[in-house]
């Protein structure tokens, strides 16, 4: 079932149908992605089981699988035969390792997940982007300067839209931009974008993975089908990545906020440099709304991927001057009485916050704290013994935090996130900034961390 780039524009769905009427597959977990593979399936003539640890009615969505044909099999995965199977499609939050799986692969049913499969019967060029900070930020803005560019432009996968959705709408898309997480890798096999951007490697989802090394392989793997017609976008100022080899064959664009990127993208006399078919040019830093020296390396990897999917220069710059940035992402909720108070709420992770507080400029009260999901927090000290005088810690991580990071600052242990904002407020001045990174997962607490921004923005906006 290997067909990708076999059909023309548009006729996506009707070449999923050919491949797979008649085959039997299995959806485990069903979530907003595992709801739509199964309705994607069953569209093309699969037989299907649907699996989920849940029960059923903890499930949104699943009353309609049944009406398809889907039979459902929710509340464990056990009494599931993989006799016969022909596919499994694993959702993100689903791990590896599970038995079902292993059994699976054992019986010699191909497990995918659910972007493969996409991949199989895309009809447009993919631009995908990987990394453990920025994907969403990048996928968002690459997909605007593509779109303003006057092409049409399907954006989805991590953020927002599953990419199956694309295959199941038909298609007919000029390029397809993708945020791609390590879950996806973990299960792909033929998925080759024609344009891969990796931003950096930092610790993340080490509850899932056996250690650091397996956690970066897995993001690298992005990279391992690519063709010498192919683009693989690379961040060399990230040293998690620059002492990795990097896989494939795809032609490398380095991009670099300190020295020179020989062939790529860099800083020289206030503005970024980009050597591209033999000129250099030359996009002002000034002129870039988002502000940061992450959100350079951000704009560096737009600016590289766009130029080699056709975008203007003139309208990359145009698209910079007006893009503020993501909800949740540093962004300023509000000042009030001299503190100026920023929702970094999708800051989940350790490397999220270190590139907040690298960041911001004067004193900091912090608030962070959720699940814990297996970094070092020490690797935080410099900066917190730099630049933040409070730290206000929640949630199952607090004690964890506080324990490698207490000693450097007035640190205060909240137990609920009310009490959280509260006492940060009550402890900032003048000039401080009040900042919401949690570098930790909100689901001690709440849904996601959409949710958890916007409570944050509630409570700062009733002060």
């Amino acid at each position: 079932m290997m067909i990708q780039g076999a059909m023309r524009k548009g006729e996506c769905l009707t070449a999923a149908r050919a491949a797979l009427n008649g085959k039997s597959a299995i959806v485990v977990g069903l979530g907003s992605t595992g709801i739509s593979v199964c309705r994607f399936l069953a569209k093309c003539g699969t037989r299907v089981v649907a699996t989920d640890s849940k029960k059923a009615e903890a499930i949104p969505g699943i009353d309609a699988l049944a009406p398809m044909g889907v039979e459902v099999m929710a509340g464990g995965h056990s009494g599931i035969s993989v006799k016969g199977v022909d596919l499994v499609v694993v959702s993100p939050g689903v791990p590896y390792e599970l038995p079902l799986l292993v059994e699976a692969r054992a019986a010699g049913a191909e497990v995918i997940s659910e972007v493969e499969l996409a991949w199989r019967f895309m009809d447009a060029p993919v631009l995908a982007v990987a990394g453990t900070n920025g994907k969403t930020t990048v996928t968002t803005l690459l997909g605007e300067v593509l779109e303003n560019s006057g092409l049409k432009v399907f954006v989805g996968g991590n953020i927002g839209t599953p990419a199956i959705e694309y295959i199941e709408n038909g298609g007919g898309a000029d390029e397809c931009v993708l945020e791609i997480s390590s879950f996806h890798l973990e299960t792909t096999r033929f998925f080759n974008p024609h344009i891969g951007i990796l931003l950096n490697i930092t610790e993340d989802h080490l509850d899932r993975y056996r250690d650091f090394g397996h956690y970066a392989g897995t993001k690298l793997r992005l990279f391992e089908n690519q063709s010498d017609d192919d683009y693989a976008i690379i961040n060399i100022n990230d040293p998690e990545i620059t002492k990795r080899k990097i896989p494939g064959r795809g032609r490398r664009v380095p991009f670099t906020i300190e020295g020179k990127a020989e062939g790529g993208l860099f800083l020289e006399g206030g503005s970024i440099v980009h050597l591209f078919n033999g000129s250099k040019e030359e996009y002002p830093v000034e002129g870039i709304k988002l502000k940061g020296m992450h959100n350079i390396e951000n704009v560096m990897s737009v600016i590289a991927s766009a130029r080699r999917a056709g975008a203007p220069k003139e309208v990359i710059s145009k698209t910079l001057s007006v893009f503020s940035g993501l909800h949740h992402r540093m962004e300023l909720v509000r000042e009030f009485k001299g503190v100026r108070y920023i929702d970094d709420s999708k800051g989940t992770n350790i490397g999220a916050l270190m590139m907040a507080l690298k960041g911001l400029v004067g004193p900091v009260v912090l608030i962070a704290g959720g699940v814990d999901k297996g970094g070092d927090y020490r690797t935080l000290s410099a900066l917190v013994r730099e630049k933040v005088k409070l730290m206000v810690l929640l949630g199952e991580a607090r004690f964890k935090i506080n324990d490698a990071l207490g000693g450097l600052a007035k640190t205060v242990l909240a137990d609920s996130f009310e009490e959280a904002v509260k006492t940060a407020h009550n402890g900032a001045a003048p000039g401080d900034t009040v900042l919401l990174c949690p570098a930790c997962s909100s689901f001690d607490m709440f849904r996601n961390y959409k949710e958890r921004g916007e409570r944050f923005a509630a409570l700062v906006e009733a002060l």
